[in-house]
């Protein structure tokens, strides 16, 4: 294999090279793969995370923007047949392509914060053949996706992804596990896509509209913040409370709001 020259991390694709072999060993372990899994990961890096992923199982696809690294992946990992390696960007990659006869993939990634949000929903789109994720991501973004309402992180984020899949944070990896080390402490987190949702909106674009709407002035009460949609009246009928603030409306009380919604067209 000869000697791979160092990667420098590049600030524009948002690189953090994890390099802790304690935090490693605890991914996967929270990720347990066994030798039928199908696993994807997004932004290998310099495969601290690859190399041991392909011991455990049967195959693996990941997905690497940075040409120079899909270059230093491909001359590391050259004899390895189980390892697909696609110079893509993730955000608009087809992963639904991966899967074979119906087959649930298991996604891993180390995310750039810049676009771990959109690439998430990205994912959603894809969960028929999604059968759970492990991310690493800014600690606060993780605090915002599991926060129960009353709760300060609680917003669109928590809600439209709650909808979609449970929820786990795991465990926090501090900034110095990581080359070069970010500003930011890390947290892991595990989603697992629903196979249906708990309560199920109609119309997921006008669930999205509600929540963006009452979100979009989060101090105010709903009776201020929904005015457009609903009159304080429409909103007791509907045993919802218009004093509270959005981050006191559950996401079954979203949901019933979206319904409404999607019932007068």
């Amino acid at each position: 294999m000869g000697n791979l020259k160092p990667h420098k991390a590049r600030k524009r694709f948002g690189q953090n090279f994890l390099h802790d072999q304690g935090v490693i060993q605890a991914i996967l372990s929270a990720i347990s793969a066994s030798s039928d899994d199908h696993l994807v990961e997004i932004g290998p890096g310099q495969g601290a995370l690859t190399e041991p992923l392909l011991q455990d199982c049967k195959r693996l696809d990941v997905v690497e923007l940075d040409r120079d690294l899909v270059q230093l992946l491909e001359r590391k990992f050259s004899a390895q047949p189980k390892l697909s390696i696609h110079s893509a960007d993730a955000l608009f990659f087809d992963f639904g392509k991966l899967s074979e006869n119906g087959e649930k993939l298991r996604v891993i990634g180390n995310l750039p914060y810049n676009i771990s949000t959109p690439l998430m929903f990205h994912l959603l789109e894809g969960r028929a053949v999604i059968k759970d994720m492990h991310f690493m991501l800014q600690k606060e973004v993780v605090d915002r996706m599991q926060a129960q309402p009353g709760n300060k992180h609680y917003g669109k984020l928590s809600i439209m992804l709650q909808y979609h899949c449970h929820v786990e944070k795991l465990f926090d990896v501090p900034p110095e596990c990581f080359d070069p080390a970010p500003k930011v402490v890390s947290a892991i987190v595990r989603l697992i896509p629903h196979h249906e949702p708990p309560i199920k909106t109609e119309n997921p674009a006008l669930l999205s509209r509600v929540v963006t709407q009452a979100f979009s002035q989060r101090r105010k009460t709903l009776r201020n913040s929904l005015s457009g949609l609903f009159s304080a009246e429409q909103l007791i009928a509907h045993e919802i409370d218009p004093t509270l603030r959005a981050e006191n409306l559950s996401i079954e009380k979203f949901v019933k709001l979206s319904n409404v919604l999607n019932q007068r067209k």
